[in-house]
């Protein structure tokens, strides 16, 4: 597959006027669907307040940070001036959910002097059509020194009570709540709705130097602060990452316009990106010779592009003595024998990239040791495990860590607690991450709905998909589920078959099921996994509703594919294609969960002709699932 370098194109619109500044200034979006106004109210504090289509959802909110020494930034304000702009171009990713992005916003800037200090604050507001955003730039009168935020106090005021689906770690389970009783700092995004059905999310965009921010009722009713994990300095000019506002009449809406977040990141700063490879991943779970080997077979069988060795093949991962240059196995995960450079080798004349698990002891002490180290064995990426995340210095770390690893041409995957605000933008050799409630914690249907429509606004989830695994039917929902899972669920590194383990394997003659992991079969249908692609040219999110349902199509070039999922109730799925190309005849291949197949899995396989003018109508039974690949010709 050829992946497209990116490019900015079309045209670039950009006018800028000095406003004479008025209590309340005001810009919309393009489509004139967002209005976004701020000033200062009768005390001298900055606010702002947003509207969609029409409708109040964020009331006057003030936009305050606190400094050391306990200086409250903003609180009283002068504004010195406010200029408008509007930006209009369209760029092409390396890789993403569509082959292009269109870029269109229109911009205030606000310059103002702190009336109790000699700092400046510039506030950047921006208007899309798929959400509206702003940032903080400080600086003070020794331009020498640092800025230091205490706390940052950025209100989210709504007109009445809402209702989120909260959760309070990056892999926590999520539940939907009042907003009134979230009781700690809740992730982000944050999706909410309120007492009308409108959706909304709330989030941050471009963090790369900061702490992490979350969600925290304020002390104002119906009101959401945002809460720092720790302390941050910055060099002047000092800027925050971009805190973005989402709204639609459904929570699909809200996905299909998450590439806001791409929008709002710096673009790609890496000339040559040939070397940059999306694809299908298995791990090897034997850590030997011979497991490598097998699974690498079966990628070059099944149109998979990489394997990947997890934790103990350096040592045991939580031991700080533990040397990630030596290959030197956890005795408590394999008696080996291990010669990874022939597995690596292997892979090679067969086409498929091997991938390194890399826990982040190890990482910390040895990371400019390590990456050149892996780029002369040949390793294709790295995956860093047990990260830290949160605060300031371990936000710059890792960042530092993926541009790194981009000058030795190594593809990454950050596992754990690590949720992404867009940063695959800037440095595309950051493939996927975690922060997510994969397939590792057994999340029900149901809970994956909600993932769906939440975690999925922050960009790609290397949600670990199994197959064969007892937890499949016993504890996540069923075999044709989790086919849907490659398509709703979006990431360009797909792991799949998790807790599986190839034929020629060692043990696998006599492996039924030992410790979760299971022998992958032959069934029919995993014909859906071999041609299933990671990147994709378009998106359409068919219906959803959180926990509930959920049908997303995308395309390949000329192929669709298309995953649903359906929660503990049953539900009836009915949708035009509407979205293929006139005059022209498809083939789809229906995958869904029947009983009735005599196989180990069930699912089963059925044609049909259709035409941008058929109509599917589905019977989904409760925590089944489908998909679906659609091919032009007959």
């Amino acid at each position: 597959m050829k992946f497209l370098l990116y490019l900015s194109i079309l045209t670039v619109i950009f006018s800028e006027r000095e406003l004479s500044f008025a209590q309340d200034t005001s810009i919309t979006s393009p489509d004139g669907n967002y209005t976004i106004s701020a000033g200062t109210n009768n005390k001298g504090q900055f606010q702002y307040q947003v509207s969609y289509e029409g409708q109040a959802v964020i009331l006057p909110s003030t936009l305050n940070l606190l400094l050391e020494n306990d200086l409250l930034l903003g609180s009283v304000v002068s504004i010195v001036s406010v200029k408008e702009s509007t930006v209009d171009h369209t760029w092409k990713p390396v890789y993403g959910e569509q082959s292009e992005y269109r870029d269109h916003y229109n911009q205030m800037v606000f310059r103002m002097k702190d009336k109790s200090s000699d700092f400046g604050i510039k506030l950047i507001f921006r208007a899309f059509n798929e959400g509206v955003a702003f940032k903080y730039i400080i600086t003070s009168g020794n331009p020498q020194d640092p800025i230091r935020i205490k706390k940052e106090l950025t209100e989210f005021s709504f007109p009445g009570p809402m209702e989120a689906w909260a959760t309070y770690s990056a892999q926590g389970e999520i539940k939907r709540l009042p907003l009134s009783e979230i009781k700690k700092p809740a992730e982000r995004p944050l999706l909410l709705r309120n007492k009308d059905g409108l959706y909304m999310a709330l989030g941050e965009a471009a963090l790369v130097d900061y702490a992490r921010m979350r969600l925290i009722p304020g002390e104002k009713k119906n009101t959401l602060v945002s809460s720092l994990a720790g302390e941050v300095s910055l060099s002047q000019p000092a800027t925050s990452p971009w805190r973005f506002i989402m709204a639609g009449e459904s929570a699909g809406k809200i996905l299909e316009n998450n590439f806001l977040l791409l929008n709002l990141n710096a673009p790609n700063e890496l000339k040559d990106v040939s070397w940059i490879r999306p694809g299908k991943v298995i791990r090897e779970v034997t850590l030997t010779t011979q497991g490598g080997k097998a699974c690498i077979d079966f990628a070059a069988d099944h149109n998979l592009q990489f394997i990947e060795y997890d934790a103990g093949w350096y040592g045991p991962e939580y031991n700080d003595t533990s040397d990630a240059t030596t290959i030197t196995l956890d005795p408590k995960r394999s008696k080996g024998p291990l010669d990874l450079h022939e597995v690596i080798r292997y892979g090679k004349e067969k086409g498929i990239g091997v991938i390194l698990y890399v826990n982040r002891r190890a990482i910390e002490k040895q990371l400019d040791e390590i990456l050149p180290l892996y780029e002369s064995w040949g390793i294709a990426g790295v995956k860093y495990g047990f990260v830290r995340v949160g605060p300031q210095k371990w936000t710059a770390w890792l960042h530092e860590a993926i541009r790194k690893a981009s000058e030795h041409h190594l593809l990454v995957d950050i596992h754990d607690e690590y949720r992404p605000t867009g940063y695959t933008r800037t440095y595309p050799n950051f493939m996927t991450c975690e922060g997510v409630r994969g397939d590792e914690e057994s999340p029900s249907n149901t809970h994956t709905l909600k993932t769906m429509f939440t975690r999925s606004i922050a960009g790609p989830a290397d949600n670990t998909n199994c197959y064969y695994s007892a937890r499949v039917t016993e504890k996540m929902g069923s075999h044709a589920s989790q086919l849907a899972k490659t398509v709703c669920i979006y990431s360009p590194w797909q792991f799949l078959y998790w807790y599986d383990r190839p034929g020629g394997s060692p043990g696998s003659k006599e492996l039924k099921k030992t410790g979760g992991i299971t022998l992958i079969g032959n069934e029919p249908e995993l014909e859906f996994f071999d041609l299933v692609p990671t990147v994709w040219d378009e998106k359409r999110v068919i219906e959803g509703e959180p926990g509930k349902y959920g049908t997303i199509a995308r395309r390949n070039g000329k192929k669709w594919f298309i995953g649903s999922i359906n929660g503990s109730e049953p539900h009836t799925l009915i949708f035009q294609l509407d979205f293929l190309d006139e005059n022209t005849n498809y083939q789809a291949f229906i995958y869904s969960d029947d009983p009735k197949v005599n196989t180990r899995t069930h699912v089963k396989i059925e044609t049909r002709e259709v035409n941008r003018k058929t109509i599917l109508k589905f019977d989904l039974r409760p925590n089944n699932g489908l998909a679906i690949r659609i091919v032009p010709g007959n």
